[in-house]
């Protein structure tokens, strides 16, 4: 195999780790993520993503250092390789239940005015009425993480309508949208990603880190995704007449992933770390903590289509998911033996998390 075979084989390996299986159904033959939001209102689409939303944000804001720069001038440290996390998903995280707004299509309609007992006339004309409006709704079901065979549920509210003088009663009823979690993420307890990672340093006790991989056009027209991520972690005991037994830094790191037109992921967090070399450079052992504030969001962005008798009418979503964890506690070990930087922590937050790292280090 020829270095570029070899250099594109790691890349996909990296872009399947980050991107996990959330992204990559359609490489499996499975049906999208932009076509399942299709078929989703607003309100729904939100409940149904939320879960990985959140695990996204704890993931990315993970894995970022794993011991604090030294307090020195003028360095040279050099540290490449990959970072592994995994989010943890709450119990309560496959299932949703929610009240919202929806619109329903023309085959929906269709089965709210079967066997009532209209003339043939006067359920067209209510078809025609039905999917042109809004309506107030419950909405439960399974999260793209639950059961893919627990299809989200969608209770319309029953109403009456006129038709030609006359008044035509629809009761309420349940509509079952073909709609569950992606197979691929089902029973998944934790989601896993990965990411490249570059840091370099020290000067004036800072070091900066890079998250980055290359543009690269999607499967089923979903765009380009683009990833990019910088950090940096400064140690203040080089300005200050501390004789402390660690080393300490406080740092900031942001981060933006994009999937074409449909999903972009933007987080931060800034904190403390705290961090003790045992034994020499080569050879050594490092517990590190730390204490970080953070964010993320998801912005989405898709077209909601329903079927009309009158055609298809397009809808576009656009909204922004909030990731559930504010802050974490970092604890962790790294070992270093010759030119290896291994690393291993736990992160304790609403999203539980643990992030691993494996680096060449000079």
């Amino acid at each position: 195999m020829d270095n570029r075979k070899i250099i594109r084989s790691i890349y996909r390996l990296f872009l399947t780790l980050l991107i996990s299986g959330f992204l990559t159904l359609s490489a499996f033959g499975q049906e999208t993520l932009d076509e399942t939001l299709k078929s989703l209102s607003m309100d729904a689409a939100q409940k149904y993503l939320n879960p990985i939303s959140s695990a996204f944000g704890a993931n990315l804001n993970g894995g970022w250092f794993h011991r604090a720069p030294k307090s020195k001038m003028l360095g040279f440290d050099f540290e490449l390789g990959i970072v592994g996390m995994g989010a943890k998903f709450p119990t309560d995280a496959r299932s949703f239940s929610t009240s919202g707004r929806f619109r329903f299509s023309e085959e929906e309609a269709r089965q709210m005015v079967a066997g009532q007992g209209f003339p043939q006339e006067a359920e067209n004309a209510l078809v025609d009425q039905i999917t042109s409006e809004y309506y107030n709704v419950t909405i439960s079901g399974a999260t793209i993480i639950g059961n893919p065979e627990d299809y989200i549920t969608v209770g319309y509210p029953g109403k009456t309508y006129s038709y030609e003088g006359q008044t035509y009663s629809v009761p309420s009823t349940n509509i079952v949208l073909p709609i569950g979690g992606f197979k691929d993420l089902a029973d998944a307890n934790w989601l896993p990603l990965g990411a490249p990672q570059l840091t370099i340093g020290t000067i004036f006790g800072t070091q900066a880190t890079f998250r980055y991989l290359p543009s690269r056009e999607l499967q089923e027209g979903l765009g380009t995704f683009k990833y990019f991520g910088f950090g940096i972690q400064h140690n203040p005991k080089i300005w200050l007449p501390l004789l402390l037994p660690v080393d300490f830094a406080v740092s900031f790191f942001t981060q933006k992933l994009e999937v074409g037109t449909l999903l972009t992921t933007t987080t931060n967090a800034f904190g403390i770390n705290v961090s003790r070399q045992f034994g020499p450079r080569a050879l050594n052992l490092t517990p590190y903590a730390g204490f970080m504030l953070e964010n993320s969001k998801m912005e989405v962005t898709y077209n909601y289509v329903v079927q009309t008798p009158q055609g298809a009418i397009t809808e576009k979503i656009d909204f922004t998911l909030t990731g559930e964890n504010k802050s974490r506690i970092i604890l962790g070990m790294n070992i270093r033996f010759v030119l290896i930087n291994l690393n291993v922590d736990y992160n304790i937050g609403k999203y539980q998390s643990i992030t691993a790292g494996l680096f060449l280090a000079i």
